[in-house]
C-alpha cells in the first residue's frame, strides 16, 4: 500500500510540472512582443522649401516606447520620383542611426538636397522606411511627414509698350479699397456756337449750365443690372435764362477684350438724348435716363460724357460738356474644387494633408484670403492664401493633427474668409470627410517576416507523454506485483492449513 501511494505521488508531481511548463511557454511568447514605437517629427514645424534652392532635411526619430530600439535605419520611399520634391542625386539615401534609447530621439539629416525646379506650391507627403530590432526580432514601419514647397514665380511679359499706347479712362480707377467708390462730376466752360441778333456777347454775360450732382436708383449700380441716372442741373447765371436744351450722354467703350468696343452703359430705351425746355436764371432742374450696366464690367467708376446745347433769350447758341463718374460694383464669386484628404483615415496623434483649389470666377480681386479647418478633435494652423486676381486660382494646402477619435459620420469643414475691394469681410465653408481611429498600440506592430528557425522536437508534449506512459506502466506493474503477492500469500495459507490438518491426523 505504501508503494501504491508513492507511485501516485510521482504521477501527480509529473502532472504538476507539465502544467507549469505550459503557462511559462505562453508567458515567454507574451514577453517577446516589442514595446518599441518609433515616430517622426514630433515637436518640429513643417519644413518649407522654395523651388531651385539647396537645403537640408532634418527629421527627429523618436522612440516613444519603453524598450531601446537597436540598429535603427531610415530611408526615403522613392517609388514615385514625383512625390519626392528633391532631386535624386544618390543611389542610396539610407541613414544608420544606431540605438535609440526609450524616450529619446536621434536626428536623421540629409544634407545638400536641391529642391526640384518644377515643384508646385503645395504640401508633399514624404514616406520613409524605418527598420529596427529589439535584440531578438526585427521590425519595420513606414511613417511619413509633410513638407511644404513654393513654386517658382511666373514670369510676366513686359507690357510697357501696350500701356504707353493705351488711353486711360476718365476718371482713373482709385487704388486700394475703401468704404465706398465715390462718383465725380467735371464741367467745362460753355462756348458760343452760333445764332444771336448781332453785336456779340461778352464772356461775362455767357450763361453757364453745370451738373451740380447726380444720384442713381438703386443707390448701388451692380454690373449686369438696370438703373436710373438722375442728373441735377443748375443755371449759374443770375440774369439770363436758358431754353431749348438738348443733352446727349455717351459712355466710353470698356470691358473685356471680346467686347471692348461696347459702351460700359447702354440706354434702356435705345436713345441717349434728353430734351429740356429751359432753366430760369439761377434755377435748377433734373433730367433722368434709364441705363443698363454691362455684366462684364469690373468693379470701378466708369465715366459718362454728357454734351449740352442751349440758347439764351437772344437765340445765341451755346455748347458745353460735363463728365460723370458712376461707380459700378461686382459681386464676389468663387468656387472650391473637391477637397482632397491624404490619408483619408488617420490614427490619433497622426497628421493629414488637406488640399483644394479656389477659383476666382468673379470680376473683382479677393483680398487677404485665408482658410482654416474645423472639426471635433482636429487642430491645424490657419492657411494664408493671399490676394487672388479675377480668373486666377489660389491653392489651399494645410496640415491638421488628429487629437481624438472620430468616425466617418462626423464631418469636418474648411472655412474660407476674404475681403472685397471695399474692405468688407465675408466667408464661406465646405465640408469634407475624415476618419480618426484610436492610437496605434505598439503590440499591433508586425515584425519583419524572417526565415523560420528549424523546429526541434516538441519537448513539452514529449515530457507529458513520458509522464503519462510512465504512470500507466507503474500502475500496471504495481497491480501485477500486488496480485502475485496476494496469490503467494493465499497459497502459503493454504499450505499451512494442509500441514495443520495432517498433523492433527
Amino acid at each position: 500500500m505504501r508503494r501504491w501511494k508513492q507511485a501516485m505521488g510521482v504521477i501527480v508531481s509529473f502532472a504538476l510540472v507539465a502544467a507549469m511548463l505550459l503557462p511559462m511557454s505562453a508567458l515567454a511568447r507574451e514577453q517577446a512582443i516589442p514595446t518599441i514605437r518609433l515616430t517622426l517629427g514630433n515637436g518640429q514645424t513643417t519644413p518649407q522649401y522654395a523651388a531651385g534652392e539647396t537645403s537640408e532635411l532634418l527629421i527627429r526619430v523618436w522612440n516613444k516606447g519603453t524598450q531601446d530600439a537597436g540598429n535603427v535605419k531610415i530611408s526615403p520611399v522613392l517609388d514615385d520620383g514625383a512625390s519626392w520634391p528633391f532631386e535624386i542625386a544618390d543611389m542610396n539615401n539610407e541613414l544608420e542611426l544606431g540605438t535609440i534609447p526609450a524616450g529619446q530621439y536621434a536626428e536623421a539629416v540629409w544634407k545638400d538636397l536641391k529642391v526640384r525646379d518644377d515643384v508646385e506650391t503645395k504640401s508633399y507627403k514624404l514616406a520613409f522606411t524605418v527598420t529596427y530590432d529589439d535584440g531578438e526580432n526585427q521590425f519595420q514601419s513606414t511613417p511619413y511627414i509633410f513638407a511644404k514647397t513654393t513654386a517658382k514665380p511666373e514670369e510676366k511679359p513686359d507690357d510697357n509698350n501696350n500701356n504707353n499706347n493705351a488711353q486711360p479712362e476718365t476718371p482713373q480707377e482709385p487704388q486700394g479699397g475703401g468704404e465706398s467708390l465715390a462718383g465725380g462730376v467735371t464741367n467745362t466752360d460753355p462756348i458760343i456756337s452760333g445764332g444771336g441778333s448781332g453785336g456779340g456777347t461778352s464772356t461775362a454775360s455767357v450763361p453757364r449750365v453745370i451738373v451740380a450732382g447726380f444720384n442713381t436708383d438703386p443707390g448701388d449700380v451692380n454690373a449686369g443690372s438696370n438703373f436710373k441716372l438722375i442728373i441735377h442741373l443748375k443755371n449759374t447765371s443770375s440774369t439770363t435764362a436758358v431754353s431749348n436744351m438738348l443733352f446727349d450722354l455717351q459712355a466710353p467703350a470698356s470691358g473685356t477684350d471680346a467686347a471692348a468696343e461696347a459702351p460700359a452703359f447702354l440706354p434702356a430705351s435705345g436713345s441717349s438724348s434728353i430734351y429740356l425746355d429751359g432753366i430760369p436764371a439761377g434755377g435748377t432742374k433734373d433730367i433722368s435716363i434709364d441705363l443698363n450696366a454691362r455684366a462684364d464690367l469690373v468693379q470701378k467708376p466708369y465715366s459718362i460724357a454728357m454734351s449740352m446745347k442751349y440758347e439764351d433769350g437772344n437765340a445765341t447758341q451755346f455748347e458745353s460738356a460735363s463728365s460723370l463718374a458712376i461707380p459700378v460694383k461686382q459681386a464676389a464669386r468663387f468656387e472650391l474644387s473637391d477637397i482632397e484628404v491624404a490619408p483619408e483615415s488617420v490614427a490619433v496623434g497622426e497628421e493629414a494633408n488637406i488640399t483644394c483649389s479656389l477659383y476666382n470666377t468673379g470680376r473683382i480681386k479677393l483680398y487677404n484670403v485665408k482658410a482654416k479647418f474645423e472639426g471635433e478633435g482636429l487642430t491645424g494652423k490657419e492657411v494664408f492664401v493671399g490676394n487672388i486676381e479675377p480668373g486666377a486660382t489660389g491653392s489651399i494646402d494645410g496640415i491638421v493633427t488628429a487629437n481624438q477619435e472620430m468616425d466617418e459620420t462626423k464631418k469636418c469643414k474648411v472655412v474660407i474668409s476674404y475681403e472685397d475691394e471695399a474692405g468688407k469681410s465675408a466667408s464661406m465653408e465646405k465640408e469634407f470627410p475624415l476618419t480618426v481611429t484610436p492610437a496605434q498600440n505598439p503590440a499591433d506592430m508586425m515584425p519583419v517576416e524572417a526565415e523560420a528557425p528549424e523546429k526541434g522536437l516538441p519537448v513539452v508534449p514529449i515530457v507529458i507523454a513520458v509522464v503519462v506512459v510512465a504512470g500507466i506502466v507503474t500502475v500496471v506493474l504495481l497491480l501485477r506485483h500486488k496480485k502475485k503477492k496476494m496469490a503467494a500469500l493465499e497459497e502459503e495459507d493454504l499450505l499451512n492449513e494442509v500441514d495443520r490438518f495432517t498433523e492433527d491426523e
